[in-house]
């Protein structure tokens, strides 16, 4: 099975992106997400994402972290989603988009991606792991 996909960096983090507006994909379990990340066998990237068809919004994004586990808004990933949903006419320059998190607004100016993020509730605090 063939399929296109994006590649795209917003200040040092790299992603694979898909159109799954305009194509239909294969189901992307962890393995397949976490081997398409790779960097020495793969396309390599920080994280993969997939844009969707939303009810409420331009649009809804997934998002992978390389290891292909689903996760929480990504903002460089959020940024470049955006950008690449304009070119391909999917929203205008001032958007609101979907997210696990919620909804978040964009707006481009230029080549330049604002991003309105959700505020933190709760920080989590972890331990020090001492290693002997």
């Amino acid at each position: 099975m063939q399929f296109s996909f994006y590649k795209y960096q917003g200040t040092g983090n790299d992603f694979v992106i898909f159109d799954g507006i305009s194509q239909n994909l294969p189901d992307l379990n962890q393995l397949t997400i976490s081997q398409l990340c790779d960097r020495k066998f793969g396309i390599g990237a920080d994280g993969l994402m997939i844009i969707l068809k939303s009810e409420t919004s331009a649009f809804k994004m997934l998002y992978y972290n390389a290891d292909g586990n689903q996760s929480t808004m990504c903002g460089n990933g959020g940024r470049c989603i955006t950008m690449l949903a304009y070119k391909l006419g999917i929203c205008d320059k001032t958007c609101r988009f979907e997210a696990i998190d919620g909804n978040h607004h964009a707006n481009i100016e230029d080549d330049v991606v604002r991003l309105e993020m959700q505020n933190v509730l709760q920080v989590f605090r972890m331990k020090p792991v001492v290693l002997s």
